[in-house]
């Protein structure tokens, strides 16, 4: 049985050139991801496009696949950090005007970099993706749900988790399919009343 490969970095950058050095190699892969594809995303490229020795790199990581993990991290990162900055303001709003703004932050998180965003979605393995995502998908939901407690009395739903599940993946399945599928969606307010409409029938119907 083949040994899988270890997606994990030799070591975390701690001084202001070791930071340096990692961005760089994190900028380089998403160039090459962006511009060539996964395939050509060998070390020896991502170093050449970094400007550093192979060497250096093998400081850092291993192999390419930790250095695509490290990137599928701090992208994930981005997303809840835009989805965190937006609702931790808006506790104390009614679900009727946090709805919309989770609609637009999402659009806003997915709409870094679309091309990488597909790229990650679409060559890098399922099994990957899911771990590196978890994180960042655990902090929005943890959000929804302290949101969602602290407006329990004013919503249908009365199982919590499923619905912060079902709210958290059907924002995350809609914005993420139209960055990739209808990028033209995504200047269209249009869109963004009808996402919002979906989620508050779910969340306030009354029968």
């Amino acid at each position: 049985m083949p040994r899988k490969r270890s997606i994990s970095p030799r070591k975390l950058p701690k001084q202001e050139r070791s930071r340096i050095t990692v961005e760089a190699i994190l900028e380089a892969t998403t160039r090459i991801l962006t511009e060539e594809g996964y395939d050509k995303a060998s070390t020896n490229h991502i170093a050449e496009r970094a400007g550093i020795g192979i060497g250096s790199l093998y400081q850092y990581f291993p192999n390419k696949e930790s250095i695509v993990a490290a990137l599928m991290e701090q992208h994930s990162n981005e997303i809840a950090e835009i989805v965190e900055s937006k609702l931790s303001h808006l506790f104390d709003r009614p679900i009727e005007m946090v709805i919309p703004e989770l609609i637009k932050a999402a659009i806003a998180a997915h709409a870094i970099n679309p091309r990488l965003h597909q790229v990650l979605n679409e060559e890098i393995p399922q099994s990957e993706r899911l771990q590196q995502m978890q994180q960042a998908e655990k902090r929005i939901a943890g959000l929804l749900r302290a949101y969602l407690e602290r407006w329990n009395d004013d919503i249908h739903p009365r199982n919590l988790e499923m619905t912060v599940f079902i709210l958290g993946r059907t924002v995350e399945s809609l914005c993420h399919s139209a960055v990739l599928e209808h990028p033209d969606f995504i200047t269209n307010s249009q869109f963004e009343r009808e996402v919002s409409d979906l989620l508050l029938f779910y969340l306030k119907r009354t029968n």
